[in-house]
């Protein structure tokens, strides 16, 4: 396990982006993400800052943020049903591309990422964006998502499956064959959108291509502004998992 931090660059829609890119986005969400759920902001550094704020949201419990951001989830998922009515089936994607050196393998990220039984799988879900305010497993085994979505000015919550991939428009790349994969539906069963998480490997690390479908009238700026939620989140995760 490396000690120190693995070496991330990402494109977004072919143009690169540094990591103090992703880490200033990462601050001002950090400032808005505190206010939406009524917490103050952590002082001291990012790093520091981010853990904290995962421990205020994960100390307030999964009601309680159900409780704060449901008249958000309410206009959300009201916006959500018309625009994939008016969509027709049609979906736009928000991608974002990942080269990691300095690492472990993606299947080794991805045996991490699945792994909902570790002792910081909670803090790290909640960690790894500040627009995360909860991702919890579901009874039924689907992952409850709770979240605010590129540029949204609201919180949604949806449910992801990730032994469903029915409903997925992005068809799977044979060059990679790692994936992580999923429909994602709103309480009622409306599938809205969906994940096409795809990775290999290369000599010092791995490939990430990450993909999120929403429907195809979903507003082209919340789009936009997805592709740095993917790389902060994905960043995140990834430096956790391989920095011990």
């Amino acid at each position: 396990m490396p000690t120190s931090e693995p070496t991330i660059k990402a494109v977004l829609a072919g143009r690169p982006v540094t990591r103090e890119d992703v880490r200033a986005w990462e601050t001002k969400r950090l400032r808005k993400a505190a206010a939406k759920i009524g917490l103050p902001v952590p002082s001291g550094d990012l790093t520091h800052a981010r853990m904290a704020f995962a421990d205020a949201k994960l100390d307030l419990e999964p009601d309680e943020i159900r409780r704060r951001l449901a008249r958000d989830i309410r206009h959300a998922d009201a916006v959500a049903r018309t625009s994939t009515r008016l969509s027709r089936g049609r979906r736009v994607t928000s991608t974002c591309d990942l080269d990691v050196t300095g690492a472990g393998t993606a299947a080794e990220f991805l045996a991490w990422f699945n792994d909902t039984g570790r002792d910081d799988y909670a803090r790290s879900m909640i960690a790894a964006n500040p627009d995360h305010f909860l991702i919890d497993t579901a009874p039924d085994g689907r992952q409850e998502v709770i979240e605010t979505t590129g540029g949204s000015p609201l919180a949604t919550r949806f449910l992801i499956d990730y032994a469903d991939t029915a409903e997925i428009i992005t068809h799977r790349n044979p060059d990679f064959p790692l994936d992580a994969s999923g429909v994602a539906r709103t309480g009622t069963g409306l599938a809205i959108g969906g994940v096409r998480h795809e990775f290999r490997d290369h000599t010092d690390g791995f490939h990430a291509h990450l993909c999120v479908e929403f429907p195809r009238l979903t507003m082209p700026t919340m789009v936009t502004q997805h592709r740095m939620h993917l790389a902060c989140e994905f960043s995140n995760w990834i430096t956790l998992a391989f920095t011990r």
